[in-house]
């Protein structure tokens, strides 16, 4: 395409009202119905007739006769697409620096870090002694070890304290569940130890013979129990250090700052405990504080004491300090007091001063508080970005390290010398063929339909007009208080460039404006993300943002669940959704305690074994809300293997809404046939499935043009 004025250009496709030209004359799958009935304990039930789809063996025939007649139905209704899908994979692994490496860190004497080869899925894990000059030694050369495989994927890699062994974590279904493996870095030697049910996470004890890690139960996935694995006995030996009771709660190991101390974390939605023993003789843990509802707390140790950020009598949490003896919240002491303005996210602790990540009016900041007492911020010089504490490995030092992007920016490794006030750039994700300045982003608030200021954060490509004639692509998750920050999005791009104004909603249900905004969008107040979201949407086409017909939403997980809620309250609203590994089935899997990660769910969701809540998620879960109406243009994708949301949920999802949708819009459902929750592993073949469903959106949105340079 010869080089026009972006500003012609982005006229014409803002112009351009939506013309498919997929292939719609395929027959889609008809899942057959058989009747099953799900019942509460309380005495209500209700029918299922796709229930029959769930298969926790994955091995069913009919099962998956079905998944692969969708597979082939998306194939044949996608297929006019299959140009575009080519030309936007070429352009996202165009912008990447195939031979990329991350910014080193130094941890007791050796530079640490990962690099790329050009061509290649995966990375490779390496380190240099004393200096980035010095030989490198490889640890783990990623692309080796998954090759042949569907899947592949590493955990926890941790070196122990003497340098010399590696214990490292890797599934190879997507499954997330893990084999700890054993390496002798001074000999290349693979030792035959294995662990397997394990998490991704490990802890290396000072003996540098013992690893602590985290056993799962291999039904639900939960994690059960921490042992002990002494190298060079067999796994059966392994001794069992503490195993938790309670099936709400989550559980993972740690070092502490000063290496002094091993801990065992476990946390529910709403609580959370921390007991610990020393590295140099772990043999018995001490609480810190025994758990209680509603209260959460972590703790790190440094200069002879604890540090703990928690939610004690502190909505938006504080931070106290204790004595190193302490095993009661009444040593606790008062350090940073709590405000009703300011959520405190974290901290780091240095010899000399303290770094403490915080949100407050949407957005996150750096607090510095010396040991002086003098305080001040990491400055910003957008309206919308993200900021945050970045891998800083040693705590003797006045450098700090900090990660910082926005919509615009990639990218960007800060280091930031307390003392002096220098700070240096080590590195920008390079994003070839990209340039800033011809971009733009904006921070703007909605108010919600019950009076609520809902901020939103905008990115475009310079020229566009609010004229009501363009396109939106909207993205929002809301759930488990997890904020979606406004940073750069390099998949994006390609939209960007076709005139396609992408924004993130930040509802409630996430955390980005304090503790109340996560409180607003969960249990009996879930009505609330959904509803921020389709106001957001009313928002921005009133403003000039998009036409009516020409808005895309997209969301994964419980942003699926979202995904879900909308298309059956506001199918008139969209043109087309995305929807990823959906979390739409909301009251028949919480009702099953043997589904992988259920029971930590009952204070997100709520327990439908009690009637308030099964009342009130029966009356937005997707899945039971299908009606006869006429829907968007829908993409659903999942992973066979799946371990958070099973592909059951969105499998009976169309199953279901093929039944009852009286549009005559697109309706494609995808299955990776060896992917989990994160899709497909690699850093280039996601970018296949991104392709794939970018191509359904632009096509439905009338905007599949060529990208404008």
């Amino acid at each position: 395409m010869k080089p026009t004025p972006f500003l012609l250009a982005a006229a014409f496709l803002m112009t351009t009202s939506p013309v498919s030209v997929l292939a719609l004359d395929a027959t889609p799958p008809d899942a057959v119905k058989r009747p099953h009935a799900v019942k509460a304990p309380f005495g209500a039930t209700r029918n299922d007739d796709y229930y029959w789809l769930r298969d926790d063996k994955r091995k069913d025939k009919a099962m998956l006769a079905y998944l692969a007649a969708e597979n082939a139905y998306t194939d044949t209704v996608l297929a006019p697409t299959r140009p575009l899908q080519e030309t936007l994979y070429n352009e996202i692994v165009g912008r990447i620096k195939q031979d990329d490496a991350s910014v080193p860190y130094r941890e007791r004497g050796y530079w640490y870090y990962t690099r790329f080869k050009a061509g290649k899925d995966y990375p490779v894990q390496a380190r240099r002694k004393g200096t980035m000059e010095a030989p490198e030694e490889i640890l783990l050369d990623v692309n080796a070890m998954a090759e042949g495989k569907g899947y592949f994927s590493v955990g926890d890699a941790q070196v122990s304290q003497d340098n010399t062994l590696l214990a490292w974590a890797d599934d190879e279904v997507g499954r997330r569940q893990y084999v700890v493996r054993f390496k002798n870095l001074a000999t290349g030697e693979l030792y035959p130890d294995t662990i397997t049910n394990a998490s991704p996470n490990v802890v290396w004890a000072d003996d540098n013979k013992t690893l602590f890690y985290v056993e799962t139960d291999p039904e639900t996935l939960l994690t059960v129990r921490v042992k002990t694995h002494v190298l060079g006995t067999p796994a059966s030996a392994d001794k069992l250090v503490y195993e938790e009771q309670d099936d709400s709660f989550y559980m993972g190991i740690g070092r502490t700052r000063d290496d002094r101390f091993i801990c065992i974390s476990v946390e529910s939605t709403v609580s959370s405990e921390q007991r610990c023993t020393p590295a140099a003789d772990p043999r018995e843990f001490t609480v810190l504080a025994p758990r209680e509802r509603d209260l959460e707390y972590s703790a790190d140790h440094l200069d002879g004491r604890w540090v703990i950020r928690t939610n004690w009598k502190a909505k938006n949490f504080r931070i106290m300090t204790a004595p190193s003896s302490a095993t009661s919240r009444s040593e606790w002491k008062d350090w940073i007091a709590h405000s009703d303005q300011v959520y405190i996210e974290g901290f780091e602790l240095f010899d000399g001063f303290t770094a403490i990540s915080e949100r407050s009016d949407g957005l996150e900041r750096l607090r510095l508080l010396r040991a002086s007492g003098k305080e001040e911020y990491v400055q910003a010089d957008e309206p919308a970005y993200s900021m945050g504490l970045d891998v800083n490995s040693e705590h003797d030092t006045p450098w700090l390290r900090y990660s910082y992007t926005s919509m615009t920016t990639p990218a960007t490794t800060y280091e930031l010398n307390v003392e002096t006030g220098e700070r240096r750039q080590l590195k920008q994700q390079p994003v070839i063929g990209y340039d800033a300045s011809k971009y733009a982003t904006e921070r703007v608030w909605v108010q919600a339909r019950d009076g609520t200021r809902v901020p939103v954060s905008l990115v475009y490509r310079k020229g566009f007009e609010k004229n009501g004639k363009g396109a939106l692509f909207q993205y929002a998750y809301g759930s488990y208080g997890l904020s979606m920050d406004p940073g750069f999005n390099s998949t994006a791009v390609s939209l960007l460039d076709r005139g396609v104004v992408y924004a993130i909603a930040h509802i409630r249900g996430g955390q980005e404006m304090g503790r109340d905004w996560y409180d607003d969008g969960k249990l009996l107040n879930k009505k609330n993300t959904f509803n921020d979201f389709i106001d957001v949407t009313d928002a921005l086409v009133k403003q000039g943002y998009a036409a009516p017909d020409r808005v895309a939403a997209s969301g994964g997980s419980a942003g699926g669940l979202l995904m879900g809620a909308i298309a059956n309250m506001a199918p008139d609203k969209y043109r087309v959704i995305v929807s990823q590994v959906p979390f739409v089935d909301v009251v028949t899997t919480m009702l099953d305690p043997t589904i992988p990660l259920t029971t930590n769910e009952y204070d997100e969701w709520g327990n439908p074994e009690q009637k308030k809540y099964y009342d009130y998620m029966l009356t937005y879960s997707p899945y039971d809300n299908i009606r006869k109406q006429a829907y968007p243009a829908i993409f659903v994708g999942t992973g066979l293997w799946d371990s958070q949301v099973q592909y059951w949920e969105p499998a009976k999802y169309i199953a279901r809404l093929r039944d009852e949708n009286a549009g005559t819009l697109p309706v494609v459902f995808r299955t990776n046939m060896e992917a989990g929750h994160g899709g497909k592993s690699g850093r280039f073949r996601k970018y296949r499935e991104a392709a794939e469903y970018y191509a359904f959106v632009l096509d439905q949105l009338g905007v599949a043009e060529p990208a404008m340079k």
